[in-house]
């Protein structure tokens, strides 16, 4: 952690669901992090830097959009290699990452090549640097943060399956509760220290409740009847691939240590399900209408198909389902 104080997440006003699936990637990080959709000034960074403080271990590192693969990766020196026969690592933002949070702002307009790399990092938990024969390995396991404004691009498929959880933040706040939000910001702004002193007792609170429920995460068993609701529900959205089915679960159990429960209800699996299946599900689209009759062949043409006419456009093409776009808010770009 920095000596920079941050925005207590108890302070936060609303934006419930958001701060529900922090909580639970807090709990257990294996779900895999939150991708948070949003329009500007929705304190999406506010509320993923807090995170950081609910963590057990680890420290809250930022992913410039402008870094370089080496800034993202780190680098080695040839030249100490050479003369000393040894490899001298400079880690980049993976290595700092490593045990706390990764975030990445804007994370749609990531180029393609640093998307690569975070994908094969996420996936295996190691970053492996090779220069010229010489290669370091380090571990590399992070919860991965990330924001987007889909009015700006959409993420890649790929990534987009990687981030556990999926939030979406409306961009219209009741009045009362923007003038709360304010008020506690400009109070933040004008003492930091002083702000989160008085917001100690609760965020201690916070992170209590959050290490109580780390600690009997283990004892919730992952049981049969409820992987096998989870199973049943992914297969009618559609999704793709099996890690819907495995984050879903896995979240349902954070969300029943949450409670301080000892098993998973079906309250704590409908609780999380539009976390899991907001980036996942396919809903398919109603098929293309069809031709009321088939066209009927000209009058000076053999009607029998077995004189070298043969069935050619008697029938009309079988629509197929196509996987539909998810629905985007229309958020404005920005400037």
């Amino acid at each position: 952690m920095t000596d920079t104080p941050h925005f207590p997440l108890s302070a936060v006003v609303g934006a419930d669901d958001l701060k529900l699936a922090l909580y639970l990637t807090a709990i257990d990080p294996k779900i895999g992090g939150v991708l948070i959709e949003g329009p500007r000034g929705m304190a999406k960074s506010t509320l993923a830097r807090g995170l950081a403080d609910l963590l057990a271990s680890g420290q809250f590192v930022t992913l410039p959009l402008g870094a370089t693969e080496e800034r993202l990766v780190g680098t080695l020196d040839l030249d100490a290699a050479l003369s000393e026969g040894r490899a001298q690592f400079s880690p980049g933002v993976l290595a700092k990452a490593d045990g706390g949070v990764l975030y990445v702002d804007e994370v749609n307009l990531l180029p393609d090549h640093l998307v690569d790399l975070l994908l094969d990092v996420a996936a295996s938990g190691t970053n492996l640097i090779e220069r010229d024969g010489i290669s370091h390995r380090h571990s590399a396991k992070f919860v991965l943060i990330g924001t987007m404004n889909p009015e700006e691009g959409e993420l890649r498929p790929q990534l987009l399956d990687r981030f556990g959880l999926n939030v979406a933040l409306s961009g219209h706040t009741a009045p009362a509760e923007r003038g709360q939000i304010i008020r506690r910001r400009l109070d933040f702004d004008s003492d930091p220290q002083g702000f989160c002193a008085e917001w100690e007792s609760q965020q201690h609170a916070l992170r209590e409740r959050c290490q109580k429920a780390r600690s009997a995460l283990a004892s919730i068993p992952l049981d049969d009847a409820a992987l096998a609701q989870i199973t049943e529900r992914c297969f009618a959205a559609g999704v793709d691939g099996l890690r819907a089915d495995l984050v879903w679960l896995r979240a349902a159990r954070a969300h029943a240590a949450w409670r301080g429960a000892t098993a998973i209800s079906e309250d704590d699996i409908d609780a999380v399900a539009e976390f899991a299946l907001r980036h996942r599900r396919r809903e398919h689209s109603p098929p293309m209408p069809q031709q009321s009759q088939a066209p009927q062949p000209p009058s000076n043409q053999n009607p029998n198909p077995s004189e070298g006419q043969g069935q050619w456009g008697e029938m009309p093409a079988q629509a197929l389902p196509v996987g539909a776009r998810r629905e985007v808010p229309s958020w404005p770009k920005k400037p």
